[in-house]
């Protein structure tokens, strides 16, 4: 019987894939993680269990709370949240190695005592009733800058006016690839023929590689 039962909880929360899950790890790592698993259904009673990414999470009011794992000759455990690391090393748990919070644990001996941990698990749930998020928001990405147009090649579209039309019309990085290349020109005459055959291209509707563009 897995160790969160003895906890005398319902079955509703719990997830057979994690069932299958502990039972597969070598055996040193099933006490462990069912310890941990318990330790996480004591702390949340409302927690819900799921897979993702191949090992088993503890999910919160849609938020992640929790993630266990086993490996070949360690487990990990990581609590979610942006402050919950910093709150760990604090108290001195300040581990390196390893996926999750507690770096690499062989045996339920090298756990935090239960007390500490039911608290940081605690801590995780009241940034989720407070409304915040434990997982990390992707920042936006960077838009890159405009195309600083050669003024070799600026000339030349001005004197194409179908090349510069599919050249204003087209996507930044499509600017940016043809400026680029003409700007590595080290020679003139390079950088001439370059803006030629642009200018060529660009009346075409190519982009700068169009030849390795797959058809």
């Amino acid at each position: 019987m897995v160790q969160a039962r003895l906890f005398g909880m319902s079955e509703s929360g719990f997830d057979r894939r994690v069932d299958d899950y502990i039972k597969k790890a070598a055996p040193f790592a099933q006490p462990v993680m069912e310890h941990l698993r318990a330790l996480v259904h004591k702390a949340c009673p409302e927690v819900e269990e799921t897979m993702k990414w191949s090992m088993p999470f503890f999910i919160y009011h849609g938020q992640i709370l929790a993630n266990v794992a086993a490996f070949k000759q360690h487990c990990s455990f990581g609590i979610w949240g942006k402050d919950i690391a910093a709150a760990m090393r604090k108290d001195g748990f300040d581990v390196k190695g390893g996926m999750g919070v507690l770096g690499k644990v062989a045996s339920v001996k090298e756990l935090p005592k239960d007390s500490a941990m039911l608290g940081y698990l605690r801590q995780s749930m009241m940034l989720v009733d407070g409304g915040g998020k434990t997982f990390p928001k992707r920042g936006a990405k960077k838009e890159k800058p405009e195309a600083e147009v050669p003024a070799e090649l600026g000339a030349a579209l001005k004197k194409n006016k179908e090349a510069a039309k599919v050249f204003r019309e087209a996507s930044p990085g499509f600017r940016r690839e043809y400026a680029a290349w003409i700007d590595d020109a080290k020679r003139e005459e390079t950088k001439a023929k370059r803006v030629a055959q642009a200018v060529e291209w660009i009346a075409e509707g190519k982009a700068r590689n169009w030849k390795y563009e797959k058809s």
